[in-house]
This record gives C-alpha cells, structure tokens and sequence, in this order.
C-alpha cells in the first residue's frame, strides 16, 4: 500500500468532477464572459457574506492579490510569525507590493488578538512604518491546523476598528475550521475586509483559489491578477471543479480530521511527546521528534520506505495531512505504520 500524508493538496480528481469539469460552459474570462468562473466567484462571495470575488488559479496569489488591496508600498502587515504569508509565499508581499512585515508569534498559531493589537502602529508618520493591516490563518497550517478562536478574531477586530485597521483572513482550509467548529462562514468572513478560500486543499479541487471584498477591491485585484500574468481565457472547466468541491465535499472534511486524531492517537501511544492529540484540531498532524534520536527527513525516509509519505519541514518537526483520498484502510495501515517506524527509531541509536 502506498499512501501519501503530504499534504491535502495531492488529492486527484473523482471521475464525477473530472465529468463536471468536461461538461461546463466556458467563455473567455479576461472578458468577463465564463459564466461558470462568474458564477463561482458569486457564489464563494455570498457564503461568506462579501461583495464580490475573483478567482486564482492559487492561494499565495490570492493572499497576495487581496493584501495588497489592503496596503500600500512602503507600509506594514501584521501577521503570525508562521503564517503562510510570511513564511510560505517567497517574500511575495515585499517583491511584487513593497509590503513590509511584522510578526507576533504564537504557541501552536493560535491568535491571541492583543499580540496583534499591541503591537500595531498605525499613523506613525513621515519618519516611522505605518501598520495599516493584520493578517490572519484559519487554520493555521504550521500550528497544526489549529482552529482560530471565533471570540478572538471578534477582539481583534474591535480593536483593529478602533486602531483603523483592515484585516485579511488567510482562509486556505477555513471549510476545514467551519466543519471543526460549526462556525459558519458568514460568521467568519463578517470580521475581515478581504478572505482568500482555496478549492484544491480539503475540497479536493485540481486547482483554484478565491479572493474575496467589496467590489471595488476585486476590481482592483482583477487588474492586479492581470498583470501578474494570471488572466485566463475557458477557466471554467477549473472553476467547475470547484462547484463540485462546493457541492460534495464540505460536509466530508469530518472524516479526515477523524483520521488524523486517528493517527495522532496511535502515535501518541507510543510517544506521547511526539503529538498531543488534543491538539489536532483538523487534518493535520504536526510531529515534534525532539525527543526521537533521528531527524525528521531521516524519519520521512524510513515511512516512506513503508509506503507512507509525510512531510519533514524542520530538523525535527515533520507533518502529516489527512484527505479526501485517504479511506479507513488507509489511516490505519498509516498509523500502524508510523508507530512501528517511530518505535524502531527509538531504540535505533
């Protein structure tokens, strides 16, 4: 058996999207003229309360589209020190926004609104940096998938009205926080000013992203996306999938945060140290090998010997991601697998 926890991003197409996908209309997009494409970005906008959206074919241009909307050159965004648009975007804000950048951190990403709120600097004048906007990742990739506390994200947004800042949601598995906590979206999209939502993450999309705000922010993102080299002609046959994700696999994202307790659990088991499975929020699992005698790419190594791949982005911190393609057989042969290779490890050096 060969079964791949690197990420939800390396789900494949059902044969059902992939005929929803060869069946849409499709028109000329830079014109305005795709009515699936138009019809998705209506359709994200309005569950999560905003405006208006435009689609991405990722989710890093999507955060980037939607910041830059948010902050000018030469001023800052606020964000976790972990977080996806500091960490995992190649400086992306800097190089193509003259956005600059500074962080809180926070134990397991979890947002805690006055390291945010104390650390703004709004109208700082001729001499000084001006904070103009605080980012947000729900949920937070690097902390585990952790899910943002609702009553949280409601301090900081009081307390960005009053300091006159935006706020940008990095919504990349927010479906993922929605089903974990019952929060809907339209609770979450009411506190920010512009959201990015991926479809090719726990949807299961081949590709695509969404930006999200008023209208006039994604006229001007429209614009941006253009000339960053992203206009595209029939992308209804990608926005399509994500009608299909929309339509079939939201309810669906409880069996993989099921599996990944799952497998969190039976590690656990063996280490407790390695993962706290009160701490799985979602569909990720976060390891810390501290205490394993090896690393975690020697790890990765020894799963992947076994069939299992995981990720290791650290010398001991690797990741493991549960999925739409990943079934009962699958998570226990994984987890079975994942504790005969960490017990082996444990007494190999």
């Amino acid at each position: 058996m060969r079964v791949n926890l690197r990420s939800d991003t390396v789900t494949l197409p059902s044969d059902a999207m992939r005929a929803a996908m060869a069946s849409a209309p499709v028109g000329d997009d830079v014109y305005g003229e795709d009515p699936t494409v138009n019809s998705l970005e209506e359709r994200v906008a309005e569950l999560f309360g905003k405006e208006a959206g435009v689609f991405t074919p990722t989710g890093s241009l999507a955060n980037q589209l939607a910041i830059r909307t948010l902050v000018a050159p030469g001023e800052e965004l606020l964000a976790e020190s972990n977080s996806h648009i500091v960490r995992a975007e190649l400086g992306a804000a800097a190089v193509f926004s003259g956005i600059t950048t500074r962080t809180w951190t926070a134990e397991r990403g979890l947002l805690h609104a006055q390291d945010a709120l104390s650390m703004a600097k709004p109208n700082s004048g001729a001499y000084l940096v001006s904070t103009t906007a605080i980012a947000v990742e729900n949920t937070h990739n690097f902390g585990g998938g952790t899910v943002q506390s609702i009553e949280e994200i409601r301090k900081l947004h009081e307390g960005a009205q009053e300091q006159g800042l935006s706020l940008h949601l990095d919504g990349a598995r927010i479906f993922n926080a929605h089903v974990a906590s019952g929060i809907s979206l339209k609770d979450y999209g009411k506190y920010f000013d512009t959201i990015s939502v991926c479809l090719s993450k726990g949807l299961g999309a081949p590709v695509g992203s969404i930006a999200l705000s008023t209208s006039e922010r994604i006229t001007k993102a429209r614009i941006w996306r253009k000339r960053y080299g992203a206009g595209m002609r029939q992308v209804g046959i990608l926005a399509a999938a994500g009608h299909f994700a929309l339509d079939n696999n939201i309810a669906r994202l409880a069996d993989d945060h099921r599996r990944a307790q799952f497998i969190a659990t039976k590690l656990h088991s063996v280490l407790a140290s390695v993962v706290d499975p009160q701490h799985v929020h979602t569909n990720i699992v976060s390891l810390n090998l501290i205490d394993v005698p090896i690393s975690a790419s020697e790890f990765a190594v020894l799963a992947k010997e076994e069939g299992v791949l995981i990720s290791a982005l650290g010398p001991k911190f690797a990741r493991i991601v549960t999925h739409l393609d990943i079934d009962d057989a699958s998570m226990e042969y994984s987890a079975q697998t994942l504790a005969n290779v960490l017990q082996r490890a444990l007494v190999s050096k």
